[in-house]
């Protein structure tokens, strides 16, 4: 007979302090026994007599803030000795079958203790504790401890690892755990590599020089940031011009929610919460009038990212300058964010003025999340620092999945690990034509794999044949000896929607509409803009916008007025005569139609971005060319939300289930209004026009749900104007997720997933 029982604990349960917390409750119950880390989360150790449903009840019930319990096993278990106390044993290995925890904002206990005086922590830009501070940034190994991260490198002081050992103490197993006396420290250096300052005078200085309306690149957790003083015009505009970044938005980090309120600005509960949340993300808002802000922070758009400190570097920044900050990518333009000082100083050598660094490494690169918080309401736009690598258990139906890697697309790139029905997405890493950006790629995967003891049985990307990840797909499954299978781009964009949304494998089918810029699709041609019939292992097309020429290929992307005459030419006879061809016939454009005859360079798509583009063109918006992808859309959604409402007579009506473009420009054309106006009609022409299309599928094939994905989905005029005309169908965007390709890998697995089972 046995005279133990042993609890398995799973879900976020490591580097929480979690073992402190059971340590506790276990001496205030009066209980012997012990408990680990190990491989597949925690494990107690109790003799037989222990009450384990009040214990687990207790467990459930006071969760330290960054801890999450998934599950509770109990078996028997026989001791060999009988405990007379209860401790804390050494972390055991084993199989991988638990979490990593994101990096997490500063907490409120740190962060009054680097504001007092009389605390040995007094302007340490490195305090944290279990409840707080980086996580997957300095991991290298599991199970999570501190000779497994970057900080193996700063041995504990002796008050240091009193707190470390004592299970009474917040900083209990604090893997991260330092003060000024053995840990990370930093040091402002000039454009030259030289040190200017250490310590506390580094902070001091470099405030100075922000107020001076200097650009200082700033090493976090994940990543550089480039910082200047976002009410300096000065600054902000040669922020811009060294970084060849002549429009795209900045980030503002403000100093609390007080300054917000103080701007007039209303702070709901729900923003607040979501600001001062452990990931502590970018927040998009409403833009208000008399911020202070340099004009130059986020040109010709309605809304604003804000972010409050999330590290105490960033704290005691703001607490000297006293002022909103520019906090951006550290990176050149087109390149990944910085990593290394190295680094630093060649890549941004024409850029800042000043370097504040700190001898900790970034072993994992994490971005600012993004989020736009709209209507009570959170929409994720890149997932990243604070939220990877949270897992997400796929719906019901998935569980004993093989273990997959999702390679993702080549824009936005995230990649994708699925083991039994547990998905792990990883962080933002951007475009995989840029070299360098494809080496993180690939270290990131290695590392993923690495920390969860991951190998994958079968491989899942893009059916697109000349994407970098489609490439990389078909040389690992030869490497590997594994199954490659590949998706359809809007199929995973749709499917990770239903992802989110616990729609199981065996679901009935749905109908997805997914817009974006381009996809490879099922009939080896570039789709955008499509109505499809889907479930898990299906997707079959019924209908959308109809393919139009891109003149130049990929040129077409990054210069708007191609676009415009490509539509022009197939839709509009007599384009010349237009009043809105003066901009246009001033380009080159009878070379090009002579291409568009012949087929040179002119592959065709029905790709919703590009007609973005057409119609933001036409009203000289980003017509010569754009500086970062989807600013001509952003701008044209801008400029349709500071239009009134009005009836006009544009429409996009259907004609054999295409959307009919040649009506649609007749009628803009002649729609002589505001250019506000037209750009709104514009938006409601199309939204009535894939409603209806999507209503009549629905009807067709006697389906209740429809789900909206794809990149242009980001846009909220769009979206909000499509679930009004489908307000009688159950609609499903994604919120968790970014609906862009950020979130493509999550339903390439849940496709994979579905197609190997079956």
């Amino acid at each position: 007979m046995s005279n133990g029982i042993q609890l398995r604990v799973k879900g976020k349960v490591q580097g929480v302090g979690f073992r402190p917390y059971v340590w506790q409750l276990a001496h205030q119950q009066q209980l012997y026994g012990d408990v680990c880390n190990d491989g597949e989360g925690v494990l107690i150790r109790l003799l037989a007599n222990a009450d384990i449903t009040k214990f687990s009840q207790l467990l459930q019930q006071h969760c330290p803030p960054l801890a999450h319990i998934e599950s509770i096993q109990s078996q028997s278990f026989q001791w060999d000795v009988f405990p007379d106390e209860f401790t804390i044993r050494r972390s055991g290995e084993g199989k991988m079958d638990t979490q990593v925890i994101p990096d997490a904002a500063t907490c409120d206990a740190c962060q009054q203790e680097i504001f007092d005086p009389t605390n040995r922590r007094f302007h340490y830009p490195f305090a944290n504790c279990t409840h707080c501070g980086p996580r997957f940034t300095i991991i290298r190994h599991m199970p999570y401890d501190r000779p497994n991260t970057a900080m193996a490198d700063f041995p504990l002081c002796p008050e240091c690892l009193v707190e470390y050992q004592s299970p009474a103490d917040r900083r209990f197993h604090a893997q991260p755990n330092a003060c000024a006396v053995c840990g990370p420290e930093i040091k402002l250096s000039d454009a030259f590599g030289l040190t200017v300052a250490e310590k506390e005078g580094a902070l001091i200085s470099a405030s100075q020089y922000l107020l001076m309306g200097k650009i200082i690149a700033i090493k976090g957790l994940g990543g550089f940031h480039l910082a200047c003083d976002a009410t300096d015009d000065h600054a902000v505009q040669a922020l811009r011009m060294r970084k060849h970044r002549p429009t795209k938005p900045f980030a503002v980090m403000i100093p609390s929610l007080d300054w917000l309120k103080n701007q007039g600005v209303r702070v709901s509960d729900g923003l607040a919460s979501l600001l001062k949340s452990p990931a502590a993300p970018i927040v998009l808002i409403k833009q208000w009038k008399n911020s202070g802000l340099s004009q130059f922070v986020a040109p010709h758009l309605t809304e604003l990212g804000v972010m409050l400190p999330s590290n105490p570097l960033q704290h005691l920044l703001m607490a000297e300058v006293k002022k909103p900050l520019i906090m951006t990518s550290g990176n050149a333009s087109g390149k990944p964010p910085v990593l290394t000082e190295q680094n630093a100083f060649k890549d941004l050598a024409n850029i800042a003025d000043f370097y504040l660094t700190h001898n900790r490494d970034i072993v994992q690169r994490a971005d600012d999340s993004l989020v736009r918080y709209h209507q009570g309401e959170a929409e994720m736009l890149r997932r990243a620092r604070g939220y990877v690598p949270d897992s997400v258990d796929l719906p019901e139906g998935f569980e004993n999945s093989p273990s997959i890697l999702g390679l993702g697309a080549d824009l936005k790139n995230t990649f994708c690990l699925l083991r039994d029905k547990s998905a792990v997405l990883s962080q933002h890493l951007g475009d995989l034509d840029d070299l360098d950006i494809f080496e993180q790629y690939q270290s990131a995967i290695d590392l993923f794999e690495s920390i969860y003891r991951f190998t994958p049985t079968a491989l899942v990307g893009d059916m697109h044949p000349n994407y970098v990840s489609h490439r990389f797909a078909n040389q690992l499954s030869a490497q590997l000896d594994i199954p490659f299978v590949q998706v359809q781009h809007h199929h995973a964009h749709i499917a990770a929607v239903m992802v989110e949304h616990g729609l199981p494998r065996n679901t009935d089918k749905v109908i997805g509409l997914a817009l974006d810029g381009l996809g490879f699709g099922d009939d080896q041609r570039l789709w955008g803009g499509e109505c499809l019939l889907v479930d898990y292992t299906s997707s079959q097309y019924l209908g959308g916008l109809p393919a139009v020429a891109l003149p130049g290929g990929e040129m077409a992307a990054r210069q708007p007025w191609r676009n415009l005459l490509a539509h022009w030419l197939q839709f509009v006879p007599n384009w010349q005569q237009q009043s809105d061809a003066i901009q246009l016939l001033e380009f080159p454009w009878q070379g090009l139609e002579k291409a568009i005859e012949r087929g040179l360079n002119c592959p065709t798509a029905s790709s919703a971005g590009r007609l973005f583009d057409a119609v933001a063109a036409a009203l000289g918006i980003c017509t010569v060319q754009t500086s970062w992808e989807g600013e001509a859309a952003c701008q044209l959604e801008a400029l349709a939300m500071n239009s009134e409402v009005m009836t006009h007579p544009v429409t996009m009506p259907l004609i054999n289930q295409r959307l009919d473009l040649a009506t649609f420009w007749r009628e803009w054309c002649a729609y002589q209004a505001p250019k506000a106006q037209r750009a709104h009609a514009f938006h409601v022409a199309l939204a009535n026009g894939f409603a209806q299309l999507a209503k009549t599928s629905a009807q067709q094939y006697g389906i209740k749900t429809i789900v909206l994905s794809g990149g242009v989905m980001h846009n909220k005029l769009l979206r909000n104007l499509l679930m009004n005309n489908l307000n009688e169908f159950e609609v499903l965007t994604a919120r968790q997720f970014p609906m862009g390709d950020g979130g493509l890998a999550l339903g390439q697995v849940a496709i994979a997933s579905a197609k190997l089972k079956r």
